[in-house]
């Protein structure tokens, strides 16, 4: 059978590339022929087709990323494909040094590819100059780090402030306000980083992370220095802004309990995507 793999709407709900690869399940739907990575890509293709039909709102095409220390290159992306579509909870796993937290700066414009494209509503952003990404970066993205990245000597107000800041709007002092109270910060506007709980930090991080109202969110282990009653308040915060409010999040994790909620589960190895990301999902889980 011919492979028909060059015609990029052909390729999978995940966007992995599938040339060359043999098994491949494939659906018709309205007069087109589709083709998945696997059974997971399939059925979630099958249960809302009209959903992948556009274009996604994120893309990545044979992204390249390598570092170069002295006389050594290091490859961590190698020709990387991947599609994430608008209103989806995506979650990356993979073992250390597959590329996920590189992968992650990539998609929120953080760094620049070797080589590739990276598409945002179908446009190559990865070619737009520093102050155009810088834009995009504070309008269109939330950041949640493991190390929470608060500035030491800024109140946990001061600091949720700092994005409205870099997009030159005025903070409405009242509604972030509000916003502290839900989540349980209320007590805790004028108190720096070190006087705060871990828990807190992760709380003050990401409503800094909100406080543009992001399009979407990129956590990078965002519960990952967190006991497990606080990673689950947070893990709920999130996936109600996912679920109720139809942010894009996008999470890398080890945590399993994180992956079985997402709506996509995506593989790195040797940075590129796995097949059958859901097979495959607990051996980098556990």
């Amino acid at each position: 059978m011919e492979q028909k793999y060059t015609n990029q709407k052909n390729d999978s709900v995940c966007g992995m590339n599938l040339e060359g690869l043999d098994d491949i399940p494939e659906t018709v739907h309205n007069g087109n022929q589709f083709f998945f990575c696997g059974n997971f890509c399939k059925k979630r293709f099958e249960s809302n087709p009209e959903k992948f039909q556009g274009t996604p709102l994120i893309a990545l095409r044979e992204v390249r990323k390598s570092f170069i220390v002295g006389n050594v290159e290091t490859k961590v992306l190698r020709g990387l494909n991947l599609n994430i579509w608008e209103g989806d909870f995506v979650a990356i796993v993979g073992s250390s040094g597959s590329g996920k937290s590189t992968a992650l700066n990539m998609i929120g414009l953080l760094d620049r590819p070797t080589s590739g494209s990276i598409l945002l509503n179908g446009e190559d952003v990865s070619v737009l100059g520093d102050d155009v990404r810088a834009g995009f970066r504070s309008h269109t993205f939330g950041f949640i780090f493991q190390q929470y990245n608060l500035i030491p000597w800024l109140t946990a107000y001061e600091n949720v402030t700092l994005p409205l800041i870099f997009s030159n709007k005025t903070a409405d002092s009242g509604t972030l306000e509000a916003r502290f109270h839900d989540f349980g910060l209320a007590a805790r506007l004028a108190h720096r980083p070190f006087e705060l709980s871990g828990g807190e930090q992760q709380r003050t991080a990401l409503l800094r992370a909100l406080a543009n109202d992001p399009e979407i969110i990129l956590g990078d282990e965002p519960t990952g220095n967190l006991d497990s009653v606080t990673g689950n308040k947070i893990l709920e915060i999130l996936i109600n802004l996912n679920k109720i409010q139809k942010k894009t999040l996008i999470i890398v994790t080890h945590d399993d309990d994180i992956a079985e909620k997402a709506d996509q589960v995506i593989i790195f190895k040797d940075g590129q995507l796995e097949r059958n990301h859901e097979v495959q999902r607990k051996i980098y889980t556990e």
